[in-house]
């Protein structure tokens, strides 16, 4: 009888010291990813795939946490994706579970302008293939900026097919705030990146000074997280070496809540001759409204002067889509009546109903930000006008259209 106790008793010593253990690693997981935990269990599919549209999927998330974007910037950035990718390996996963993140060819076209009561606001076209988006939510805190941007899941190699099936994709989905396409902060900043396909053969920037380092979608989280205004985002990106990604060229546009805006280009010489990217110098196209006038557009078209001295207008990327926005925006001196005039004059370059110059036919999201209010309208995949495609976003919440 007394055996018996014992290896009763022995038993139950057994079990509990399991569920000790189980119980530690438990605490131990939730204090070390707590932040993810909560990042990866808040995101939602707001909008389903549509292959006979060539739709991808739609997904929100919230951040939580400062995704250790402040250790990135002390660590003096990053030169290429695979230094991100460690990075962001490293400190989310703590290098147990791998996580990629890419770029690719992108098209686009934004403008910015201002609505009948002085409201300003950026428009935005993002034109690629069929992938899956995802608008996300950040407050890292620390002082800071809040913001909500758009992110290209491919990016993070969701992949582009299937979209979010399981954990593990919900896992490569935590390194998303490093890959904003777009945004707005709690400032009124808004900022995008748009392909330029500079040189013979688009050969991506790759500035390599004493400087520290940010790759593509990088800077513009930097410009996110960090700028109060345009000349605050202009003179902390000037602080940093450029190194675009995915063995393609961008350029880009900063905007904020007093109208001013900015094109950022890195250029040397002319299309012809800008293949050295090691070469190439910052050039700034500022635009303010109470000097220069009250609009400003990018496609893919460099703007910088002269450019395109030695190119046939015709050949070079984006100059329809250019033309089309100052034929909407120039009568009427870039005043709209509201957001919704925005979307529409996004609409008259969506992708689908061109004579593409690329293989980048398609529109997957158009977002009108409200940089005085920090809303926006947001619409997937050049459904225009349909609500259950249409979302309000806010700083902390991405809303169905009522």
């Amino acid at each position: 009888m007394n055996t018996k106790k014992r290896a009763v008793r022995l038993i139950s010593v057994f079990f509990i010291g399991i569920a000790c253990i189980f119980i530690i690693l438990l605490i131990a997981v939730f204090v070390l990813w707590h932040n993810e935990i909560s990042s990866v269990t808040s995101i939602k599919k707001i909008s389903d795939a549509n292959p006979e549209h060539g739709d991808g999927a739609v997904y929100t998330m919230k951040v939580s946490g400062d995704y250790y974007f402040d250790e990135f910037l002390k660590e003096n950035g990053a030169k290429n994706d695979t230094e991100l990718i460690s990075f962001i390996t490293g400190k989310i996963t703590k290098g147990i579970i791998p996580m990629k993140i890419k770029n690719s060819e992108i098209a686009c076209s934004a403008f910015t302008a201002s609505t009948s009561d002085g409201k300003r606001i950026f428009g935005r076209n993002y034109d690629f293939k069929k992938t899956n988006t995802m608008i996300v939510h950040t407050n890292p805190g620390g002082g800071r900026h809040a913001s909500v941007s758009t992110v290209d899941l491919q990016f993070v190699s969701v992949n582009i097919d299937t979209g979010i099936t399981g954990l593990k994709d919900k896992i490569l989905c935590l390194a998303a705030p490093y890959a904003p396409l777009d945004g707005v902060n709690d400032a009124g900043v808004s900022c995008g990146i748009f392909m330029s396909y500079q040189g013979e053969n688009t050969v991506p920037t790759d500035v390599n000074t004493d400087k520290p380092d940010l790759t593509s979608t990088t800077m513009l989280r930097m410009v996110l997280d960090y700028a109060d205004n345009v000349d605050e985002a202009v003179e902390m990106i000037q602080k940093y070496d450029l190194h675009d990604s995915a063995k393609t060229s961008y350029h880009y546009m900063i905007a904020d809540a007093t109208g001013k805006s900015a094109i950022l280009e890195w250029v040397n010489g002319t299309d012809s001759t800008d293949n050295d990217a090691s070469k190439r110098k910052l050039n700034i196209i500022y635009n303010d409204p109470a000097r220069d006038g009250n609009y400003q557009i990018i496609t893919n078209y460099i703007l910088s002067d002269g450019y395109y001295k030695d190119v046939p207008e015709k050949e070079a990327h984006g100059v329809d889509r250019l033309k089309m926005l100052e034929a909407a925006l120039a009568p009427k001196g870039g005043v709209l009546v509201d957001e919704e005039e925005g979307m529409k004059t996004l609409a008259i370059v969506g992708r689908r109903g061109m004579n593409n110059e690329d293989s980048n036919s398609l529109t997957i999201h158009s977002v009108v930000y409200n940089l005085t209010d920090k809303t926006a309208i947001w619409v997937d995949n050049e459904h225009f006008g349909e609500k259950e495609h249409t979302f309000i976003l806010d700083l902390e919440n991405t809303k169905a259209s009522k």
